[in-house]
């Protein structure tokens, strides 16, 4: 699928975006942020890859393929030659409504590494034809999301595991980041003598977002470890990491996207590399092939920043749900979802919001003016050529 680099547009961008982002971030360094909302589950069995190929939006087939993208330039007993990298995904709606939202991992086979001697290949990684891939999904949901799966299993083969006491998320974010998506538990020598595939803290590793890569890199790791390249100085709050997140319009989570009534594909969820046209059925299937072959999304998630009449951001007086509306008019124009500071992000009508006449300020707070930035990863085809960058109140 179509991957967007923005480290390689940014570079290319004119000065409107760059003079847009003031949340402090625009000029910080590698950062890192243990994300606590969210948790991993664990999917294992010989049915592993059907189930989920039936649910999600995405071509999960590619997890019971060979492993094909270059992550070491030697294998070990910890780290492979090989890896694959994950996946973006979302569970929906029989109506093709936004449910839950999966980053899917596949633990390096055992076969694909040295043995625990270092002196020829692991072991055969088992005859039942048995997969094992593990999810980070969002916390808040946990519990429903885990009772849905099981109603959906019915006969198959697949046993799906709590494992959030034993693995945390992880992000790596900001400029200027050295390139580590190579960069795990290796070594020369595996001190647990453990696989990676049996989930040891040996053999995790950092990889790109499948998302984005201005997201920077993600991963799990175990809990009870810090993961390479973490320093302590480096290590920070969350809430930096959203605040990332909305420079760029990306959002994450239940919480972000409104379950059961969120349409991914205003959510930039077809950008993002979360679903593929090519894959066949999946639950909510047909609304989101139906509105994608149309051709027009008319309402986008789309970056917000908030300021005074003077231009000055203002901070804390906006929260989720508060409507963007045309100063003069007063037609509504979009919606905030998520607000942190001074920044936010919300869904709204492409073509009003980036319209470089338009006004547009939060409806019962007239002092709040709202400004719709456009995000530089986004596809030509997401918005006129000749409109504005930036529509200012």
């Amino acid at each position: 699928m179509l991957r967007f680099n923005f480290r390689r547009q940014i570079s290319n961008s004119t000065g409107i975006y760059r003079r847009k982002l003031h949340s402090g971030l625009e000029d910080a360094g590698p950062m890192a942020s243990r994300l606590k909302s969210r948790s991993v589950v664990r999917f294992s069995g010989p049915d592993t890859i059907k189930f989920l190929q039936g649910l999600l939006t995405n071509d999960v087939r590619k997890f019971g393929e060979s492993s094909g993208e270059k992550s070491s330039t030697v294998p070990t007993p910890n780290m492979p030659s090989v890896s694959t990298p994950p996946m973006y995904a979302a569970l929906l709606t029989p109506q093709g409504r936004f449910l839950y939202d999966f980053f899917l991992y596949r633990p390096t086979r055992p076969d694909e590494k040295l043995d625990r001697t270092g002196s020829g290949p692991g072991s055969d990684p088992g005859r039942d034809g048995s997969v094992e891939l593990f999810a980070d999904v969002d916390v808040s949901v946990l519990d429903e999301l885990l009772e849905t799966l099981k109603k959906y299993r019915l006969r198959s083969k697949v046993d799906i595991e709590n494992v959030a006491e034993e693995f945390s998320c992880w992000q790596r974010y900001g400029r200027n980041l050295s390139e580590s998506s190579s960069v795990g538990w290796g070594g020369g020598v595996d001190r647990a003598g453990e696989s990676t595939a049996s989930g040891n803290k040996y053999g995790w590793q950092w990889y790109e977002d499948p998302r984005l890569d201005c997201l920077g890199y993600r991963s799990i790791f175990p809990s009870d470890t810090t993961p390479p390249l973490v320093e302590a100085d480096k290590e920070t709050d969350e809430s930096n990491y959203l605040l990332w997140r909305l420079e760029h319009g990306v959002a994450e989570g239940s919480a972000e996207i409104p379950k059961g009534e969120a349409i991914p594909l205003e959510y930039n969820f077809v950008g993002l590399n979360a679903i593929s046209f090519d894959k066949g059925c999946y639950v909510g299937q047909e609304l989101i092939a139906r509105t994608h072959h149309r051709g027009v999304i008319r309402k986008r998630l789309i970056p917000l920043r908030f300021t005074d009449s003077n231009g000055k951001e203002v901070n804390q007086k906006i929260a989720a749900g508060a409507e963007v509306v045309e100063s003069g008019s007063g037609k509504k124009v979009g919606t905030v979802s998520t607000a942190l500071g001074s920044r936010g992000m919300g869904v709204m009508r492409v073509e009003e919001a980036f319209k470089g006449s338009t006004e547009l300020m939060v409806n019962g707070s007239e002092d709040v003016k709202v400004e719709a930035i456009k995000p530089s990863w986004w596809p030509a085809e997401w918005f006129q050529e000749n409109q504005s960058g930036v529509a200012s109140a």
